[in-house]
C-alpha cells in the first residue's frame, strides 16, 4: 500500500478497516484487533490497516519505531494465540512528519479466525465477539471459499489472459445448445461468468478451469500445466533420446497435439498369418493411451504440484505419469475398480465431456482395458502412490 493510500486512512475517521494507537501498550488488543481484521466481517476483502505510533487526530504520536517494536508485532502471527495463522505484514513508514509502524492484516481464507478461542469480529471502529449470527455468516464465507480448487481465481492473472476468440469459436458451440446461444444476448464476460471461467468479483479474475480450458498461456499462471513427453531409444531412462517435447496450451489445443503426437508414434504391424486377408494392428491401441493420458490431465492435482504430466514412450511400453494420486473415495486398494471415481477437478472433468474428449465419467479405465484386450495387449499396470500415479501399457507382442 502506497504511502498516499496510507495517509488518506490515517486522516479518515477510524472505521472498520482501521484503528491507531498511540504506543505499543496492549498486545491483547492488538492482537484482538487482528483477529477482527482477518475475519472481514463486512466481506470487503480489503486489508486492515493498524497504526501505531498515532494519535486519534491522525497525527504522529513520536512512539520509538524500533526494530524490537516491529519484531513484537510481526510475532502476533505466529505465537498461536490466533488461529488460522493470520496473514500480516509489519513495516515501518514515515507518515505524517514522524515514524509510525504500520500492521496490515489479510482477509481469512478460512473464517472464523479465533483469538485465544474467541471469534473477534470488527464492528464499526471497535471489536466485539461474535454472535451467533456472525459467526454463522463467517462459517458461510468459509464454505463459499472451501470451492474445489479449479474453480480458486488466480488472483496474479487478468481478464486479457483468457482467449476470447477460442471461447466463441470452441467453447460456447459445445458447452450451449444451439437454441440457447442463438437467444443468448449476454456479453463476452457475461458468458465467462456463467461458465465459470471468470470470477463474478469486481473486477473479475480467471479461474483455475477458465485458464486451463481457454488461457493464452496456462502455464505462466499454473506451474506444471503441460504434458512433457519423451521418446526413448531403448528401455531405460538413460538410453538415447529419439524426441522431446513440452506440449502447452488450453485444453482443446493440448488434447489435439497430444492426439497427434501418439498417432505419430504408433507403429502399425502386418499379420497374414492367423488370417486369409491382411491384418493390420497397431503396438497400441490409440483409444486406451488416449483415455490414460485425458484421465490423467483431468485428475491431476493442478494445486500443489508443479510437475507436469509425463508421457514417456520406449521401446517397449508407454507410461503416463500423473501428480496426483487417489482422491475423495478413490483410494490405493480400490482404484481402477468398476464405479469407483471421484473428481478433484469436477469442473475441468466437465469440459473435457462436453467437448468431446470425455465419452462418459468413470468408464475410461474400463474402456482401455477394453481396447488393450482387443489389440492384444497386456493389462494396464497401476503404480497408485498418495502423490502421485504411474500408468504402464506395455507395446503388443
Amino acid at each position: 500500500m502506497t504511502d498516499e493510500e496510507l495517509e488518506r486512512l490515517l486522516s479518515d475517521l477510524e472505521t472498520y478497516r482501521v484503528e491507531r494507537k498511540a504506543a505499543f501498550t496492549d498486545r491483547g488488543k492488538l492482537e484482538e484487533t487482528v483477529c477482527a481484521y482477518a475475519n472481514d466481517l463486512p466481506n470487503h476483502g480489503q486489508q486492515g490497516i493498524l497504526f501505531i505510533g498515532a494519535t486519534d487526530k491522525g497525527e504522529c504520536a513520536h512512539w520509538p519505531i524500533t526494530d524490537l517494536l516491529l519484531l513484537s508485532l510481526s510475532d502476533m502471527r505466529s505465537t498461536g494465540n490466533i488461529l488460522p495463522f493470520p496473514v500480516l505484514t509489519v513495516e515501518k513508514r514515515h507518515l505524517r512528519d514522524g515514524e509510525m509502524a504500520v500492521v496490515m492484516v489479510e482477509p481469512s481464507l478460512v473464517p472464523p479466525v479465533r483469538y485465544n478461542g474467541r471469534i473477534w469480529v470488527r464492528v464499526g471502529p471497535s471489536n466485539r465477539t461474535a454472535t451467533a449470527e456472525e459467526e454463522r455468516r463467517l462459517h458461510e464465507k468459509r464454505r463459499f471459499r472451501d470451492l474445489p480448487h479449479d474453480l480458486q481465481p488466480v488472483h496474479h492473472a487478468r481478464e486479457r489472459d483468457l482467449d476470447r476468440d477460442l471461447f466463441r469459436r470452441v467453447c460456447l458451440p459445445n458447452l450451449l445448445p444451439p437454441d440457447i446461444l442463438e437467444e443468448n444476448h449476454r456479453s463476452d464476460r457475461e458468458q465467462l461468468i456463467s461458465m465459470k471461467f471468470l470470477t463474478n468479483d469486481d473486477p473479475p479474475l480467471p479461474t483455475v478451469v477458465g485458464l486451463l480450458a481457454i488461457g493464452q498461456s496456462p502455464a505462466d499462471f499454473i506451474p506444471g500445466a503441460y504434458v512433457q513427453f519423451l521418446r526413448i531409444e531403448g528401455v531405460e531412462l538413460s538410453d538415447p533420446v529419439a524426441d522431446q517435447k513440452e506440449i502447452h496450451g488450453p485444453l482443446p489445443e493440448l488434447l489435439r497435439r497430444l492426439d497427434e503426437i501418439m498417432q505419430a508414434n504408433l507403429r502399425i504391424a502386418t499379420d497374414i498369418q492367423r488370417s486369409a486377408t491382411e491384418m493390420r494392428s497397431p503396438d497400441y491401441p490409440l483409444v486406451a493411451l488416449q483415455q490414460l493420458l485425458r484421465n490423467a490431465i483431468m485428475h491431476r492435482d493442478y494445486g500443489t504440484s508443479n510437475a507436469p504430466v509425463r508421457l514417456t514412450w520406449f521401446a517397449d511400453r508407454v507410461e503416463i505419469q500423473n501428480p496426483g494420486g487417489p482422491y475423495g473415495q478413490v483410494t490405493r486398494h480400490n482404484f481402477g475398480h468398476p464405479g469407483m471415481t471421484d473428481y478433484r477437478n469436477p469442473s475441468v472433468a466437465g469440459i473435457m465431456k462436453e467437448l468431446g474428449y470425455v465419452q462418459r465419467f468413470g468408464v475410461g479405465i474400463a474402456l482401455a482395458r477394453k481396447r488393450l484386450a482387443e489389440n492384444d495387449n497386456p493389462e494396464p499396470e497401476f503404480s497408485v502412490e498418495d502423490n502421485h500415479l504411474l500408468v504402464t501399457v506395455r507395446r503388443r507382442a
